[in-house]
């Protein structure tokens, strides 16, 4: 079963991103982040959560479940606080 939790997609305009740099890193820092912050029992969930992209896919039949905050390690999920981490990471490529 493949279930895609999150897509990292960037909608800003072109001539922001070019104020900005480069923002190629983007999707590889919030998929670090995503699977640092996901629950780890066996690492199964951690290991199967791959980057095809700019998608960060949760490759397990329980990533819905995680996300909803079933896991006392992640009560939050990980989708909404990746989210966040991506805002912070484009403000502060942004302020330079």
């Amino acid at each position: 079963m493949r279930v895609v939790v999150t897509k990292v997609n960037d909608n800003i305009s072109a001539s922001i991103i070019r104020q900005a740099g480069d923002m190629k890193g983007v999707p590889i820092k919030a998929h670090q982040y995503f699977r640092s912050i996901t629950p780890k029992d066996t690492g199964n969930a951690r290991n199967r959560t791959v980057l095809s992209g700019n998608t960060i896919i949760a490759n397990y039949p329980y990533a819905v479940r995680l996300d909803k905050g079933w896991s006392k390690q992640a009560p939050k999920g990980m989708v909404e606080p990746t989210k966040r981490f991506i805002e912070q990471l484009i403000k502060q490529k942004l302020r330079k």
